[in-house]
């Protein structure tokens, strides 16, 4: 039923709990497992308020690759001995959009995420990763509270 469960994971609690779950399901499916994390980079369009330069756009971003390279090697640590087929991914771009591109793109059956629901009137105007995953993927999702 699952063959390939697509995790996004970027260091949170909600994150960890989604890839232990994803890990028990895919124990009962015999699935593949594709954790990825997803660094959206800084850019002068999203900085409007403070333009940068280029160097320091560039120094943020590598940051972000370091922080990014620490949660996938935490995930492998918790991955641990899982008796199926792993892989580890990282993307540069908007977190939602990658991960529904990245789940057509490897044929993922199920996406299992982290819930880092935003509080009220933010939620409803930027909306949440989770629930613009939820919404726009074309394959089952369960949002791990």
């Amino acid at each position: 039923m699952f063959k390939k469960i697509l995790v996004p994971v970027d260091g949170s609690e909600t994150a960890w709990r989604a890839l232990n779950n994803a890990l028990e399901i895919g124990k009962k499916f015999e699935s593949e497992i594709l954790v990825v994390n997803v660094i959206q980079p800084y850019n002068n369009a999203a900085l409007l308020a403070v333009p940068l330069d280029h160097a320091t756009i560039n120094q943020g971003n590598s940051e972000l690759e370091k922080v990014g390279d620490k949660v996938l090697e935490l995930a492998k640590e918790m991955v641990g001995s899982y008796p199926h087929k792993v892989e580890y991914d990282m993307e540069v771009g908007h977190p939602s959009e990658r991960i529904i591109a990245l789940s057509k793109k490897v044929e993922a059956d199920a996406i299992v995420l982290g819930s880092r629901g935003l509080s009220g009137i933010a939620e409803f105007f930027l909306g949440s990763v989770s629930s613009k995953v939820s919404q726009y993927a074309t394959v089952p999702v369960l949002i791990v509270k």
